[in-house]
């Protein structure tokens, strides 16, 4: 099932949970869903974060100090699916600390938790049977990165593979703000349109309502994530659900 963006361009609002705590992330997260995020990516913090930048990366670091763990993050998807269950919820992990858990169980829980989909940030498309297998057992939308430099044959294997939404990567590299959009962006856009009809999110270095409006001229959503995180990071404690719904009515607007 796509996951349905009530306007466009639709938001997907990123976030580590428990930085700075889970309850935090919790208040965070309806705050951004409040104030206009149709989906939240939730972030299971993990010790070696490859994929991400330097944010990011801090943000997983104090988060697995505090003790969080994969169990926490569906106990917290759980919460949220609870109070605000229009809202669309994916959970964003790596490969390993789903393994560790076991696939078929990690599956079954995220379902039994509310989770809509999962983005595995590093289980490539090519490698995916067990991984689909599960996935469609328990009804959950699997959601696949798809880079600019993926050959045509490539970016149609993706495209076939997810559900949900299909993650465009709007640049190489790791996760991040940046000052402008790359036309690499709208290019892979494009060509993953020959392949697919579901909804396209773009992410890695949106950061601004400029950058939104820019992903809305030619795709269905923007997925902002370190500059949401590094809000978060900046923001003093208890003031963190405030300053994210602040910050996401500012996207929206």
């Amino acid at each position: 099932m796509p996951i349905e963006f009530k306007k466009k361009p639709g938001l997907v609002a990123y976030l580590t949970a428990g930085d700075p705590d889970l309850a935090t992330t919790r208040d965070i997260a309806l705050a951004a869903i409040d104030n206009g995020a149709d989906v939240i990516e939730l972030g299971v913090p993990f010790s070696d974060p490859l994929a991400d930048g330097p944010v990011i990366q801090r943000a997983s670091e104090r988060a697995v100090a505090k003790g969080t763990t994969l169990t926490d993050v569906l106990a917290l998807a759980k919460e949220i699916r609870a109070a605000r269950p229009q809202a669309g919820l994916i959970l964003f992990s790596y490969l390993n600390p789903v393994l560790r858990l076991g696939m078929k169980d990690f599956c079954a829980r995220a379902a039994e938790a509310g989770a809509d989909g999962v983005l595995l940030t590093d289980m490539i498309v090519e490698e995916a049977g067990e991984y689909l297998e599960a996935m469609n057992a328990n009804k959950l939308a699997p959601v696949f990165l798809a880079a600019p430099t993926s050959p045509d044959v490539r970016l149609k294997a993706i495209a076939e593979a997810s559900q949900g939404f299909v993650y465009a990567i709007s640049r190489v590299g790791i996760t991040g703000t940046q000052s402008s959009l790359t036309g690499d962006a709208s290019q892979v856009v494009t060509r993953l349109r020959q392949f697919t009809e579901l909804p396209i999110a773009v992410g890695f270095g949106i950061s601004n309502a400029q950058h939104v409006r820019a992903v809305g001229e030619f795709a269905d959503a923007a997925v902002v994530g370190s500059a949401l995180v590094q809000l978060i990071e900046k923001t003093p404690r208890g003031q963190e659900a405030e300053a994210v719904g602040r910050f996401v009515a500012e996207l929206r607007g």
